[in-house]
């Protein structure tokens, strides 16, 4: 079982910029091994959408069109934490963004998410 905990959610201005982390943890103490991080947002009254990946091996990453050159996805495979840099922030990226870890067994887990609010 691998725990997820999100953090750096909130409320910012059109134009701004929030930075989201997601650490990842073993909740029974047995090492994990991470193929690919996402983060994934769902706006209400919309699907959950893929933003961004990383793939841990090379970290080749790839972004949806509507956060390409704004946002930016990092990770440090050795805290096992990912990181999600969000600039030049519009009305329309509010959503609750939610972290996805895809294990080397194939296994998927999401995080609880994190409220981003762009308002003015």
């Amino acid at each position: 079982q691998v725990q997820l905990v999100e953090s750096g959610g909130g409320l910012v201005q059109p134009g701004g910029s929030l930075r989201l982390s997601c650490a990842a943890s073993s909740a029974s103490g047995v090492t994990f091994s991470i193929r690919a991080m996402s983060w994934y947002r769902q706006a209400p009254g919309k699907e959950r959408e893929l933003v961004a990946r990383i793939i841990s091996d090379g970290g080749s990453t790839n972004y949806a069109d509507s956060v390409r050159g704004r946002f930016t996805i990092s990770r440090d495979n050795a805290k096992k934490t990912l990181y999600l840099q969000m600039n030049s922030l519009k009305p329309e990226d509010t959503a609750v963004y939610y972290c996805y870890v895809l294990l080397t067994t194939l296994r998927g887990y999401w995080g609880q998410g994190t409220q981003v609010t762009v308002s003015s």
